[in-house]
């Protein structure tokens, strides 16, 4: 499938808002100003076009510049599927419910995962890094012991355009970065202002896999990855154009060189036969085009293309003293000082747009662990999309932040994990439809994960389709319902065939499965996590029955089907049982936890991203989630601590939900693999595990949001959660409300002062508006 060159995909079922540069938010709000150079890559600025990535470290003398494409990815599909599992299934459940689960876990690791080293495998496969592109420049013996002055680096949130600027010697210098949004390159303009002082090199390198040749006078490299089998796996490509503005240019199979110049441009071009075997002639013809263009029409087009999609929204928290400050300072401010900085919230919700925008596009992949930007050949956790709340989290804030079609990446992913989950649902479960477990890659794994303490989570694809679900109740597009409603259906068949009778109360639960990665004691004081019907499994089954039936409904289809799932919806768990403690019971029996502050918390998915569980409808629930909450405190991971957040903004505490916003915003240089506390974010803004693991940000953004609006309980509420640090002053506009509506508002002293609601019809709206609840007419645009 051939790669579309223009940005048209962007089409929109939703409303969509543009503003003028002169109506957005001030420039300084929306930009990362640095005083010096990045020294590790964490401090680099990403930069992307939905494919295309970089990160430039904006260094004088010798700069990387980290290139991603978000289709390069090692391995290669396989079948790793033991068709003989499912002749295990009768005796793992017998163990289980005779309270053997240690028994039963044993047996589930010889005879219930996947075959083979599973995603430790070379077949599994890496998003790695495309490699690196190196500017050493050279100023002459005259400015061998000068010292660069008047350095400042910075990225702008509303053109997406990155920066680089100083002095040295006589000569002032800049460097301009941006991933096109109009022709499908890379481009960095350098600048000298007096003429001839304009002397580099440039050279492309990788850390394996490659080679250097000289195209037509481009600098390309290439090479193919590793796919586990016999080392033919994907081929990739990375080829750089330089247009000086007077001097000499030459070049080699190794590197392009300038000379005395004032001026040269960049064009850097990358792909991958990911989907198009003619990646090659598509890069050239790319590079061709954008190099016919004037640098400002090409600039232009760029920001006219991305502003379309952030421009929508704009968050405004007032200013403080952070006027000028760099964002290093900022962070190192915010945490004990967050009244100097009230801004930096909104500042990191945009962030996070400009980072959805720039890491996926539809046609497409979803973004990754890494979002798009990876400075390694092995990426942490392999890069991949995790079932278990990463990649879900990677997308919550979309609808609500006005990105709705940014979910179709995703959509397409779990379209394709359909048929080789239906393998999966048939060799281990002998049941219908479809499931996919807990880790997945571009190559459609849906296997159990290697062990069985994480790898047997049969929850993934139920939350996949909560996703699915969301992107349709934020813009009630009914085409896109009537293409993914199989896909629904198929997931809902898998449970339905595959739930068993608990003895104790003769609810319908699922058998095995885990709790995401948690584990308990049994009564022997053996651990384990192999269980029966685990709290999130019950949660994820009673909302996609739910969902199925009211889209056949919307659809006028399948009667008989949905009658059956109506019937069995009776038949679950509640959506929480309490335990003796007052917490929300993570597993259907009352286990001791191994690790009460665990870094997962799936035990209130019901609570968010589902609505099962709200102050409003089951105020004991929300109770107990609350002591379940006080448990498992407030540290982890940076994802974890989003979730928090998230879960503490559902239970309407502002207050709270900010302090985790705070956790999150703490500063870190740590890179090492963490699974329990220590998150928080990297100079540039890029969210900690650590390592770097972009769904820190996304759930955040979602947090902040879901602090200013919620759509989720029969009402739209403005401001359910506003932290006391908000209160004096604030507005929003264009976020999106379920049941595509745009939201406006202004408050004041924590009060609502002015609010519009806009829809592709005129509708009558409940609105939770300053504690009170109004009918309220929307406004047609």
């Amino acid at each position: 499938m051939r790669r579309k060159r223009h940005f048209t995909l962007y089409s929109l079922t939703t409303i969509v808002y543009t503003f003028s540069m002169g109506d957005a938010l001030g420039q300084g709000d929306l930009e990362l100003r640095y005083h010096e150079p990045a020294t590790v890559w964490e401090e680099c600025l990403p930069l992307g076009n939905g494919r295309l990535g970089m990160t430039p470290s904006g260094d004088p003398f010798s700069e990387d510049i980290v290139l991603n494409d978000i289709t390069l990815w090692s391995g290669t599909k396989q079948d790793a599927n033991n068709y003989d599992a499912h002749k295990s299934l009768p005796r793992i459940r017998e163990l289980i419910l005779q309270g053997k689960n240690d028994q039963a876990q044993d047996l589930v690791n010889s005879n219930f995962v996947c075959l083979g080293p599973g995603s430790g495998g070379a077949k599994w496969g890496k998003f790695q890094t495309m490699g690196k592109l190196n500017i050493a420049f050279d100023y002459g013996p005259e400015n061998s012991g000068h010292k660069y002055k008047n350095y400042l680096r910075t990225l702008n949130l509303h053109e997406a355009i990155a920066h680089t600027s100083y002095t040295l010697g006589n000569t002032h210098f800049q460097k301009e970065y941006f991933s096109s949004f109009d022709d499908d390159v890379q481009i960095i303009k350098l600048t000298a202002d007096r003429a001839g002082k304009l002397n580099f090199k440039i050279a492309l390198d990788r850390q394996e896999r490659f080679e250097n040749n000289l195209v037509d006078g481009d600098l390309e490299m290439s090479g193919q990855l590793d796919n586990g089998i016999d080392g033919q796996g994907m081929r990739y490509a990375a080829r750089v154009r330089v247009i000086p503005k007077g001097g000499t240019l030459l070049s080699n199979k190794d590197s392009i060189v300038v000379k005395g110049a004032s001026e040269a441009t960049i064009y850097i071009a990358a792909g991958t036969d990911f989907r198009a075997a003619d990646f090659k002639t598509i890069m050239k013809q790319e590079l061709n085009r954008a190099v016919k263009k004037a640098y400002k029409v090409q600039r232009d087009n760029h920001i006219n293309h991305y502003s379309g999609l952030f421009s929508r929204v704009k968050f405004d928290l007032g200013s403080g003293k952070e006027k000028e400050w760099t964002t290093k300072q900022r962070l190192d401010n915010f945490y004990s000082n967050p009244s100097d900085d009230v801004s930096l919230p909104a500042l990191f919700f945009q962030y996070a747009r400009y980072l959805s925008i720039s890491s996926t596009r539809p046609g497409l992949l979803p973004p990754n662990l890494q979002g798009l930007w990876a400075h390694e050949i092995n990426t942490p956790w392999n890069g991949d999309y995790h079932l278990d709340v990463n990649v879900q989290m990677n997308h919550w804030a979309l609808g609500v932040g006005n990105l709705a079609e940014l979910n179709l990446p995703l959509a397409e992913l779990v379209k394709g994990l359909v048929i080789p989950g239906q393998r999966t649902a048939k060799a281990y479960y002998d049941a219908n439809g479809w499931i996919a477990h807990v880790i997945t890659n571009v190559w459609g794994f849906t296997e159990p994960g290697e062990s069985a303490n994480w790898g047997a989570s049969n929850a993934g694809s139920g939350w996949l389709c909560n996703n699915l679900w969301s992107h349709y109740e934020y813009t009630l597009d009914e085409e896109y319902l009537r293409d993914i409603y199989p896909v629904l259906k198929g997931s809902a068949e898998f449970y339905n065939d595959a739930l068993i009778k608990e003895p104790n109360n003769g609810w319908l639960v699922t058998s095995p499965s885990v709790s995401p990665e948690n584990s308990f004691y049994l009564p022997n004081g053996n651990q384990a996590s192999i269980s029966m019907g685990p709290t999130i499994d019950n949660q994820i089954v009673r909302e996609l029955f739910t969902n199925v039936i009211t889209a056949a409904n919307k659809l006028g289809v399948d009667k008989k089907f949905t009658a059956v799932l109506a019937s069995k919806l009776k038949q679950l768990p509640p959506p929480g049982i309490i335990s003796k403690d007052g917490r929300i019971q993570e597993w259907l029996e009352d286990y001791k936890e191994v690790d009460p502050q665990h870094r997962h918390i799936s035990h209130l998915y019901g609570l968010y991203p589902a609505s099962l569980i709200t102050p409003n409808k089951t105020p004991a629930l929300a109770e107990a989630a609350k002591k379940s909450l006080e448990v498992r405190g407030d540290d982890g991971p940076s994802w974890a601590i989003a979730y928090k957040q998230l879960f503490w903004a559902r239970l309407l505490d502002g207050d709270r939900a900010f302090k985790l916003l705070k956790e999150i915003l703490k500063p870190t240089t740590r890179t090492d693999i963490n699974y329990g506390a220590g998150g928080g974010v990297y100079y540039n803004l890029l969210s900690a595990g650590p390592p770097f693991q972009i769904d820190g940000n996304f759930g955040a953004s979602a947090g902040i949001a879901e602090m200013v609006l919620q759509s989720h309980d029969d009402y739209i509420h403005l401001l359910p959660a506003i932290p006391e640090a908000w209160k004096s002053y604030g507005s929003v506009k264009g976020l999106k409300a379920k049941g595509n509506i745009t939201v406006d508002m202004t408050w004041r002293n924590g009060q609502v002062t002015n609010f519009k609601l806009f829809s592709p019809e005129k509708n009558t709206l409940t609105v939770k508006v300053n504690n009170t609840l109004k009918s309220v007419q929307s406004e047609k645009i």
